[in-house]
């Protein structure tokens, strides 16, 4: 039978609300109700969410320490010392399961290698939910979270997931996301993509059905809050590529029809799956030198 939570000397990873605060579970409410200590991304945030909750009117409120990339080296040590004293210690992130592309995870390899206990106590998560809904297969996916910033970096990691047959999870920002989608375009081809925001809130969306979709919605709306990004794997090779020669003659059609070469090359990748800067590249060998 399960023992009294929260425990002296146990570390809990705590799932709180990706949007809809009705989605705490009993169990973490408790948790947060009552344990020693709350390590968290944003204090502020936090302490507003734990009063939204209505769980900081109690008579000893637990006190809520700061816990993120820029200060967990120096916080490691004094969380793993409140442990060893037997303090309970719950660790939050500002929305899902923490350890999931934000801290979490060198505190649980710290805690246990000390020989602590680590309880996960679940929760919502952004990958998972938009997965689920996206309708894009979800027996096998792989989890990419936030591809490099920078636009060299990002290239060749799609390019290195480019032969990756599992649907993937990614999460991107607002101000990253336009350049995102014309990089999946180009290195990857118009893959079958939801681009999801506002989870489990009133006004949840989701874009989709395909890459050049989404680019061209949001070039019109300009993005606003946290993505998470369910893109379609590598397909099937159900037919034969075509070869170099075809596609250049097909190119050569659509530029006679009066597109540019972006255009051309953009329009073909849609036909065939094919990524746009391989087809493109095929152009210059058009051009006279």
């Amino acid at each position: 039978m399960q023992g009294e939570e929260p425990a002296a000397g146990v570390l809990y990873l705590v799932g709180t609300p990706i949007g809809n605060t009705g989605d705490l579970s009993p169990r973490a409410r408790k948790l947060l109700e009552h344990a020693s200590r709350i390590a968290c991304e944003d204090t502020r945030r936090s302490g507003l969410l734990l009063h939204n909750l209505g769980l900081r009117g109690g008579e000893h409120p637990p006190r809520l320490v700061s816990f993120h990339e820029h200060n967990q080296a120096a916080r490691i040590p004094e969380l793993l010392a409140a442990l060893t004293a037997g303090e309970s210690v719950a660790v939050i992130s500002d929305a899902g399961l923490p350890g999931i592309s934000d801290p979490g995870e060198a505190l649980v390899a710290a805690a246990r290698a000390a020989g602590h206990t680590v309880i996960c106590v679940p929760g919502p998560c952004a990958a998972t939910t938009a997965l689920v809904s996206s309708g894009l297969p979800a027996g096998r996916f792989c989890f990419e979270g936030f591809l490099p910033a920078k636009a060299q970096q990002r290239r060749q990691r799609l390019r290195e997931l480019a032969s990756e047959p599992r649907t993937m999870v990614l999460f991107e920002a607002p101000h990253r996301l336009l350049d995102l989608l014309a990089d999946l375009l180009t290195e990857l081809g118009d893959r079958p993509l939801a681009v999801t925001r506002e989870l489990t809130k009133r006004h949840e969306q989701q874009v989709g059905p395909s890459v050049s979709a989404a680019l061209e919605h949001f070039q019109r709306i300009p993005p606003q809050g946290e993505f998470t990004l369910v893109l379609g794997g590598a397909p099937a090779c159900s037919r034969e590529r075509p070869t170099d020669a075809e596609l250049r003659a097909e190119l050569e059609h659509l530029v006679a029809t009066g597109l540019s070469n972006g255009e051309a090359a953009k329009q073909l990748a849609r036909e065939t799956g094919l990524p746009k800067r391989e087809l493109y590249a095929l152009l210059h060998h058009l051009e006279p030198s």
